[in-house]
């Protein structure tokens, strides 16, 4: 098993009503697998989001294998107005 701390900004914040998260996850899982679990989570409320991903803050391709004390930012597009 591993830690990871998950960073929540914009609509992922609002979704979750948090500004992070901790989880446990099994060993191997990579970001791409964490997305899911991230959006199954939210019950809904990301479902139109698309999110680009950081990892220890910096963008990284979807299937990354996470490791133990990983930060995973999940930052939706930049809003305006």
């Amino acid at each position: 098993m591993i830690k990871v701390t998950i960073k929540c900004f914009s609509q992922v914040k609002y979704a979750f009503g948090k500004d992070e998260l901790n989880l446990e996850l099994e060993t191997g899982t990579s970001t791409l697998e964490l997305e899911n679990i991230i959006r199954e989570k939210a019950k809904g409320k990301l479902d139109t989001v698309s999110l680009r991903i950081a990892l220890n803050q910096k963008y990284i391709p979807i299937q990354t294998e996470l490791k133990d004390g990983d930060e995973v930012a999940f930052i939706p597009p930049v809003q305006g107005g």
